[in-house]
Order: C-alpha cells, then sequence, then structure tokens
C-alpha cells in the first residue's frame, strides 16, 4: 500500500479512537506503532515503543514539566495568586475598568508562577470574579475577563505547553520562553486596550473602584514581595541564563514550598493533595508526549509531509494563503478536539512546510501557543470558558460567550501582528545571544 495511504488510515484510526474516548497519547501511541509496523515491520515498531519511553522519562527537559507544575501548586496554597489580585487592583482599580484591567495583570502575573491556562482561570475565578460581581460588574463580562486572562497561563513564561513543543519540534526551552516575553506583553497591552474600548461603550458593565491613596497602594506592593521575587528569580533567571530551564524549575517548586511553609499554608492534606495533582498532570502530559512521538516516526518515515509540501508547491497558492488556511485549521479542530491535541497531532505534518518556508521554528511554537490561547475562549467549546460557568453556574454561557468577545477580537489582532512581524518574537532571543 502507498504510504501515504497508511498514513490517512492511521490518521482515520486515530480520530476514531479519540471519538470513541480513548486518551489522546494512547490513540497517538497505537496509531504511531502500528503504522510504523506496517511500513516498517513490527519488531522495529516495538522496540521503537521501548525506546521513546525510556528517553521521554529519562529526558532533563521534561522534568522541567513536573517542577513547573509543582511550582504552580505551591504558589496556589501559598496564597501569592491572591497577593498578585490585590497589587493590581490596589494601582489599577480606581479606573472604569479596572477591577478587569487587574485580573489581567494578576493572571498575566500568575502565569510565571503556573505555566497552566486551566489552573489560572480556575484560581482568579475564586479570587477575581466574586470581587467584581460584588463591585456590579456585568457578570458576563467579568466572567469573560477571567477567562480571557487564564489564558496568559500558557504564554507567560514558564509555560508547560512551550515545553511539549519544545522536546517535540527539538528546539530549546529557554529560547522558546525567551521569545515569548515581548508576544506576553503584546498581550497584556491588547487586552488592557479592549477593556478599555469596552467600559467606553458600556460604561455600566464596568465601574469605577475607589482610588486608594499612595501610601495604601505601596503598601499592597509590599506585601506581594514573595511573588514578585518568585517571578523576577525564576523567570530572570533562565533569560539570563543564570541557569537551564530545568534548574529554574527547580528553583521556582523549592521556592513557592518554601514561602508555602512560612505562611503556615500546608497542611498534611493539602500537601498530598498539590503531589497527587502534580503526579496526575504530569502522568497525563508524559503519555500524550510519548504518544507523539511515536506518531512522529511514523509520519517522517511515510514522507508524507515531503508529498504535502510538494502539492501545496504544486498548487499556486501563496504563503500568506496557506498559513490563513492554517489558522483556520487550526480554530476548526480547536472546536472539535482539546487545543493541545490539535497541536501534537498536526505538528509533523505542519512543522516541516514551515522549515521549508525557511521560517523559524521558535516563531512557529509562539504562533502555536497563540492559537491555543484562542482556542481556549472561542466559541463553540472554548474549555476556559466551561471552567469558569463551571465555577459560577448562574452566569448564562451565553453571556460568558459575549463577555469573552472584546478579548477574542484582541487575540485575533495579535495573531495578525505576530504573523506579519516575525521579529516581535525573534528579536530579543537573538539580541541575548548576540
Amino acid at each position: 500500500m502507498d504510504p501515504v495511504s497508511v498514513v490517512m488510515l492511521g490518521l482515520a484510526g486515530m480520530f476514531v479512537l479519540i471519538l470513541l474516548h480513548v486518551p489522546l497519547g494512547v490513540a497517538m501511541g497505537l496509531a504511531g506503532v502500528v503504522g510504523f509496523g506496517v511500513l516498517g515491520g513490527f519488531a522495529p515498531a516495538l522496540t521503537l515503543l521501548a525506546s521513546e519511553t525510556s528517553s521521554n522519562f529519562s529526558s532533563l527537559d521534561l522534568a522541567t514539566i513536573p517542577l513547573f507544575i509543582m511550582m504552580g501548586g505551591f504558589a496556589s496554597a501559598a496564597g501569592l495568586s491572591e497577593d498578585l489580585y490585590r497589587m493590581a487592583y490596589a494601582l489599577l482599580g480606581h479606573r472604569r475598568g479596572g477591577l478587569a484591567m487587574a485580573t489581567i495583570g494578576g493572571c498575566a502575573g500568575f502565569g510565571a508562577v503556573c505555566g497552566s491556562s486551566i489552573a489560572t482561570t480556575a484560581t482568579f475565578g475564586k479570587v477575581a470574579l466574586p470581587s467584581m460581581l460584588e463591585r456590579g460588574y456585568a457578570p458576563g463580562f467579568a466572567a469573560g475577563t477571567v477567562a480571557a486572562g487564564g489564558t496568559l497561563g500558557i504564554l507567560v513564561p514558564p509555560s508547560v505547553i512551550m515545553v511539549i513543543y519544545a522536546v517535540l519540534a527539538e528546539q530549546l526551552i529557554i529560547t522558546l520562553y525567551v521569545a515569548a516575553i515581548l508576544p506576553s506583553v503584546l498581550a497584556i497591552a491588547l487586552h488592557l486596550l479592549a477593556i478599555h474600548l469596552h467600559v467606553s461603550r458600556h460604561p455600566a458593565d464596568a465601574p469605577p473602584g475607589e482610588r486608594l491613596p499612595w501610601i495604601e497602594r505601596w503598601r499592597e506592593v509590599r506585601r506581594s514581595w514573595a511573588v514578585l521575587l518568585l517571578i523576577g528569580i525564576v523567570l530572570g533567571g533562565i533569560s539570563f541564563g543564570v541557569f537551564t530551564a530545568t534548574e529554574g524549575a527547580a528553583v521556582g517548586a523549592a521556592l513557592a514550598f518554601l514561602f508555602a511553609l512560612l505562611r503556615r499554608a500546608l497542611d498534611t492534606r493539602s500537601f498530598w493533595n498539590t503531589l497527587t495533582d502534580v503526579a496526575s498532570t504530569t502522568g497525563m502530559i508524559y503519555v500524550i508526549i510519548i504518544g507523539a512521538s511515536l506518531f512522529g516516526y511514523f509520519v517522517a518515515i511515510s514522507h508524507a509531509p515531503e508529498a504535502m509540501i510538494a502539492a501545496i508547491s504544486q498548487s499556486g497558492l501563496s504563503i500568506a494563503v496557506v498559513l490563513l488556511l492554517l489558522m483556520l485549521m487550526y480554530l476548526v479542530l480547536g472546536a472539535v478536539f482539546d487545543e493541545v491535541a490539535a497541536m501534537v497531532i498536526t505538528l509533523p505534518f505542519v512543522l516541516p512546510l514551515i522549515k521549508s518556508w525557511g521560517f523559524d521554528p521558535v516563531w512557529w511554537g509562539i504562533i502555536n501557543v497563540v492559537i491555543v490561547e484562542l482556542g481556549m475562549i472561542i466559541p463553540p467549546i472554548g474549555m476556559n470558558v466551561f471552567v469558569i460557568h463551571g465555577q459560577a453556574p448562574a452566569i448564562a454561557l451565553g453571556a460568558i460567550y459575549r463577555g469573552v468577545t472584546p478579548y477574542i477580537i484582541s487575540n485575533l489582532l495579535r495573531l495578525a501582528i505576530l504573523l506579519s512581524f516575525p521579529a516581535i518574537c525573534l528579536w530579543l532571543p537573538a539580541y541575548l545571544k548576540g
């Protein structure tokens, strides 16, 4: 059988398994092993299964994942998210929409110690949403702000999904983290602009809060010293090469644990709950990465990516048109599958295409993360929207989707800017290397 036809059958079988609720990593791994076996023999396929599992479990790069998840768990237990939110509210809360701006700022800061979109959304759903509702914010806009702010958890370094991309695309984690800094600043700025424009048109959705005297504002800044120190040490240390991403994750996890102990926020139950969450999340991610690696080998030996590149070259479509079609494809896949699934399934096909055009894989990694962010708030699924709806079921799902619309527009604008100007992602890594 033609190798490309085998890949098509493998993809079809994998999608059937996913629709039957087989875990993503297992479905990709089965498709990869069976497909590799058909094309190259089942003895080498089983050998590959053993070697890939062993190499991934011994990878120092992947050790970053449980450490950053642990850092986020201990930071949350220590109440660092509340510190960030109080500081942001003290500085911005007196403006119209200031509480929403504080939520965006708090989510961005917590993303730097968490690395997870869903965890950031769930945390600020408890911290920020009740505060906004008490101060008269429109429920849909308040919930939409938390859902959109939560997406920053996977863009602001450190980010778990960037580690997954770096491992699968064979890129340096630290390079991706540095490349994400300016896009993160752009994301925050565009979200704040979206809030300003929305409340200018709908002032009743976000009444201004109390203006605190400067002495109170600085008091809140001083009270947030622990989380500011944690962000500065981890992000600054990684960006300036003081330590590797794995070492930075270990330092961050140790510091977050120390802060939780000093604040007496950990008892035996919460300690073991945190470790259990870390273990279950890490296990799920490792299975996805192993499955994606096996599927990637299957696709590679089939030469399907080369056939796809040749077909696109012969089609006469411009690179801009193909990029637009890829963006639409990701948004459609994000409406059907989990956004991380959309990334890891398509990467063996799309990354060779991107490289064939001479684009930097680091830039494409940031674009992938931005697409994942969009998928987490865009209808008809939007994982973050469902997370916040689960915490506040009294707020109608339709109202949350309307509330998140300004941020969808903000994300689309950011995506267009990053596609048009790759230097926003690539300048800082090149500058620090030079």
